[in-house]
């Protein structure tokens, strides 16, 4: 069955709207140090406004 959202989809990302990125170093537990990186279209959401909503604020 499809999903329903109520909110269109970003585009830019499909709805993936953060993305953690490894920069290669190691922190000193070990672990990897990461980078969050949200998507410059949707500013993180995932989601973008209809296109009247957008027309309307100038």
């Amino acid at each position: 069955m499809p999903q329903h959202t109520r909110a269109p989809i970003c585009r830019d990302c499909d709805g993936f709207a953060t993305a953690t990125i490894t920069t290669g170093t190691r922190n000193t537990d070990g672990t990897r140090t990461t980078l969050r990186v949200n998507c410059r279209a949707c500013k993180g959401t995932g989601t973008v406004r209809s296109i009247q909503a957008q027309a309307v604020t100038v």
